[in-house]
């Protein structure tokens, strides 16, 4: 006759199924497991695999939003700046990202950018040589060495979805300057916010009217078109050339 670890998980009503709690987890019948947490923590033998292990990441990622949370709580209001990390300084988007940093400035934000090259170099030193405050939220890329010269706050992160919410927790808007798929992924994931209500007031704004507008030809005439969106998912963005116009859009946001 079975017992209550290895009989089946359909038991008759009046058949105690054995039952373990460890915080806010449980387990029962054969998920019941034999030892204790305060057992396998003051247990020094054995291997150092519990440094790859979920739980251990886990205190990484904890430790990850405790150091960003606590490098810009006194921030302040900032603006994010996105774009391609592989615009060279002789290109236009650069220049025009120097001069958003500056405008971004002299209009009383903070500027955060990923901190990585190109555009987000160009934005960094912009915030940077007006005297501003220049934040570079870096990520561990196999192919990028770390945050760049202009930043005056820095925070290097592990994982993408911590970085990310520092990104929308301390921005009160984005300005996005052409780029790839990361600039596409934050800028995707800023009208997904926007859209599911998760953020509000939250502008975001388009600079490049030509790189851009094959993107919203498709939203508009695919997308929309096919019912996947509403003018009103449209309408979170604004395409524009026009730097004083990218800037004041900033001061919508609550």
């Amino acid at each position: 006759m079975s017992g209550p670890l290895d009989g089946p998980l359909s038991t008759p009503e009046d058949t105690p199924r054995r039952v373990k709690r460890k915080g806010p987890t449980f387990l029962r019948d054969k998920q019941v497991d034999h030892s204790t947490t305060d057992q396998r923590l003051l247990d020094s033998h054995g291997s150092s695999d519990w440094l790859h292990t979920d739980p251990w990441r886990v205190l990484r990622i904890q430790a990850e939003f405790v150091e960003g949370f606590g490098a810009l709580a006194e921030l302040g209001p900032a603006i994010a700046v996105f774009g391609s990390a592989r615009t060279p300084r002789d290109d236009p988007f650069y220049a025009k990202g120097v001069a958003i940093g500056a405008k971004l400035v002299e209009a009383g934000y903070a500027v955060i950018t990923g901190g990585g090259p190109g555009a987000m170099e160009a934005a960094n030193k912009g915030a940077a040589d007006a005297g501003g405050v220049s934040v570079g939220l870096g990520i561990e890329l196999p192919f990028e060495d770390g945050v760049n010269d202009y930043v005056n706050i820095g925070v290097n992160f592990r994982y993408f979805f911590a970085r990310k919410t520092m990104f929308v927790k301390y921005a009160r808007g984005f300005i996005v300057l052409p780029g790839g798929l990361g600039t596409f992924d934050e800028l995707f994931e800023a009208l997904t916010l926007a859209q599911t209500q998760k953020v509000t007031s939250f502008p975001v704004v388009l600079i490049g009217v030509d790189y851009w507008s094959g993107l919203f030809d498709w939203l508009r005439g695919t997308v929309l078109a096919d019912g996947k969106i509403s003018e009103a998912d449209l309408a979170m963005m604004t395409l524009t050339d026009d730097i004083d116009e990218a800037v004041a859009m900033m001061g919508l946001a609550q």
